[in-house]
């Protein structure tokens, strides 16, 4: 028998099963669709669950179409958990959610290849609709809106309730896929990147300090549309202006925060929009994330204040509607640890960072310890068909998630 210290995934056998996922749903461009619950997820979850048996896994699918692939333990004690999502966007790239299924699958592997069996059972985790709804981990977590399915919107046009039944799940015992504790002692999820941090720090490795929470406004600012040319400046109530100052401010108070949050006005609709009319109505959103609930808080609070000082100078009324608020969650300190002694035994570079992308750890973070291991992303290019981590940044992900798995087995 080997050696834990000295196990290694099988890198040609993991890229292969990457390149070979990669296949259904490929698009003329070099893009993946493979959107939940289409013929292509549905053909992809058969693949990979084929894989999880003949690694040794038991499988099953939970009441939200998760599916959960086991590796007995020595012991009847809670599972350690990984893995991630193989839905995509409509013009995505391989790597995304991918690499964190097929590294669960490889570690399993490389343990039953090598007669291993760790003292905790190893679950692989596909989950549900990350792309969209992220109701998997969510129902996973607990926090899924059971009374309102309307919320979840599929994008093939079905309702929630026939999609999850296609994949076998059930909404109405969409209660019993919840976890706690006493089933999932820890998760942890293996993901490339998404941004450029790794790879302009030259760091094999990103120990993750946690999934960042997400504040979501609507803004409306109402003015008076007026003519261009005969409305003087100091009678004016133009709301684009109003929203320019609203712009430049999120991006000053993001700026000014210790914590180096981000801050974005991604959406702006002026009316009546023409050349010659001064703007009467404007409506933007804005996204501001940070691992720190207060840091959010604070940046509500500061935008708040600032948009009643624009309306006041300005002479225009504004509203804001929230529209989102998901709360931030931290990586266990024990498990960044982890992956921080794996990495220096394994002779790779690493640097801390946060996650600033929404992944399933951020729900199943919220009923159990969980950790996430970055690999690099080439140019920080995500959900696109020039979405590159190359195979020997893979199987060093892959080989730091066995490894810190493995010690987490001893830790827990």
């Amino acid at each position: 028998m080997i050696t834990t210290s000295l196990l290694s995934i099988n890198g040609d056998r993991l890229n292969d099963s990457i390149n070979r996922l990669a296949r259904i749903g490929k698009q003329p461009s070099g893009s993946i669709c493979r959107l939940a619950f289409t013929p292509e997820d549905l053909q992809a979850r058969y693949l990979v669950q084929q894989w999880m048996v003949e690694a040794g896994m038991s499988v099953k699918t939970d009441a939200a179409g998760n599916l959960i692939g086991t590796y007995a333990g020595k012991e009847n004690i809670p599972a350690l958990a990984t893995g991630s999502h193989i839905d995509t966007v409509p013009s995505g790239g391989r790597f995304d959610g991918v690499l964190g299924v097929l590294a669960g699958i490889e570690v399993v592997r490389t343990l039953r290849d090598n007669d291993l069996r760790p003292r905790h059972p190893i679950q692989v985790i596909v989950f549900t609709d990350e792309e969209s709804s992220m109701i998997g981990s969510q129902a996973i977590a607990g926090t899924v809106l059971l009374n309102a399915p309307e919320q979840y919107k599929p994008k093939v046009g079905e309702s929630i309730q026939a999609c999850l039944e296609n994949l076998g799940g059930n909404w109405d015992d969409l209660a019993t896929a919840k976890r706690t504790r006493a089933d999932l002692t820890a998760f942890v999820e293996l993901h490339v990147e998404q941004g450029a941090v790794l790879e302009n720090t030259q760091a094999e490795i990103g120990v993750v300090q946690g999934v960042v929470g997400m504040v979501r406004e609507a803004i409306a600012i109402t003015g008076q549309a007026n003519h261009a040319g005969t409305t003087p400046m100091d009678t004016r109530q133009d709301a684009l202006v109003a929203a320019a100052q609203i712009v430049l401010t999120v991006q000053e108070i993001a700026r000014q925060m210790p914590s180096r949050p981000v801050a974005t006005v991604g959406y702006l609709t002026v009316s009546p929009n023409a050349v010659n009319i001064v703007p009467g109505q404007v409506e933007l959103t804005v996204d501001m994330r940070d691992l720190s609930k207060n840091c959010l808080n604070q940046m509500r609070m500061q935008l708040k204040q600032a948009v009643e000082a624009i309306a006041a100078a300005t002479h225009t009324a504004i509203q804001i509607t929230p529209l989102l608020n998901v709360e931030p969650t931290p990586a266990m300190p024990q498990i960044q640890d982890t992956i921080e002694l794996v990495c220096r035994e394994l002779g790779l570079s690493y640097c801390y960072l946060p996650s600033r992308a929404g992944h399933d750890a951020l729900e199943v973070g919220r009923i159990t310890d969980m950790g996430m291991i970055f690999v690099p992303s080439q140019s920080g290019v995500s959900h696109s068909e020039a979405e590159y981590t190359s195979p020997q940044q893979c199987v060093q992900g892959a080989n730091v998630l066995l490894h810190t798995l493995l010690k987490l087995d001893k830790i827990y």
